[in-house]
C-alpha cells in the first residue's frame, strides 16, 4: 500500500486490561499497515492519582473483567495473584503513574515507548506487580535499557506532567469510546475505526477505506 498523509492514533492506557487483550491483533495490524499511515500513541489515563487502597467491590469488578477478556479473546492470560492480599501488590485505582512512565520512557528514548508499554503490561498482568508504584515502573525502565535514575527524575518532573495533561486532553478530543480506541485523522477530519479483538482484517480494510490507499 502507498504511504498516505493520514495519522492513526492509538488511544490506550498501560493498565487497561482490554488494551492488553488487544495487543496481539494490534501488533498484527501495525505490521500489515507498514508505512501506510503515521501511528501515534496517546495515553488516555483511566484513573487519576490516588494513594487509597482499591475498594473491594472494584477489585471484584476488575477480576470479573479479566475473566470476560479471557473468554472473549482466546489466549489472553492474567495472573490473578495480583488480587491476593499475600502478594503485596496493594492495588490502587491509579493509572496516571504508568501513563507518565510511558511518556518518561519516550522522552529518554523514543524508540523504547512500546517496550515500556509492554513492560508495564507484563509486570502487571503476568508478574502480579503494581505499576501504580514508582519502584515497579523504575524496574521496568531499567529492564528495557533506560537509565533508571534519570527515569525516576523525569517521571515526577513538571515537563512530564505537562505532557500527560496534553495527552489526556488530546485523547478526549479524539474519542469518547474508551480504551483502546483507533482514530484516523485525515484532511482535518476524524474517523473512528471499529475494533475487532480477534482479527485485524476488518480494521485494516476500514483504515484503507478511509485513507484511500491502494495496493
Amino acid at each position: 500500500m502507498k504511504p498516505s498523509n493520514a495519522t492513526l492514533f492509538y488511544i490506550h492506557d498501560p493498565m487497561c486490561s482490554w488494551c492488553w487483550g488487544f495487543k496481539p491483533v494490534w501488533q498484527q495490524l501495525q505490521a500489515q499497515l507498514g508505512s501506510t499511515v503515521t501511528i501515534i500513541y496517546v495515553v488516555g489515563g483511566l484513573a487519576a492519582d490516588s494513594n487509597q487502597p482499591m475498594a473491594t467491590g472494584m477489585q471484584h469488578a476488575l477480576k470479573a473483567t479479566w475473566q470476560r477478556i479471557e473468554q472473549h479473546i482466546p489466549g489472553t492470560k492474567f495472573n490473578y495473584d495480583f488480587w491476593n492480599p499475600a502478594s503485596n501488590s496493594m492495588p490502587r485505582r491509579s493509572t496516571y503513574p504508568s501513563c507518565r512512565a510511558v511518556l518518561a520512557a519516550k522522552m529518554q528514548d523514543p524508540t523504547l515507548e512500546q517496550a515500556m508499554i509492554l513492560g508495564i503490561q507484563q509486570a502487571y498482568y503476568l508478574n502480579a506487580k503494581n505499576p501504580s508504584n514508582i519502584d515497579v515502573l523504575a524496574e521496568v525502565a531499567h529492564s528495557i535499557g533506560l537509565n533508571a535514575e534519570k527515569f525516576k527524575q523525569d517521571i515526577t518532573s513538571p515537563a512530564i506532567e505537562l505532557l500527560l495533561q496534553e495527552q489526556l486532553q488530546l485523547a478526549r478530543q479524539l474519542s469518547s469510546q474508551g480504551f483502546p480506541s483507533l482514530v484516523i485523522s485525515k484532511d482535518n477530519k476524524l474517523f473512528g475505526i471499529p475494533l475487532d479483538y480477534n482479527n485485524s482484517a476488518a480494521m485494516q480494510q476500514a483504515i484503507i477505506n478511509v485513507i484511500g490507499a491502494t495496493k
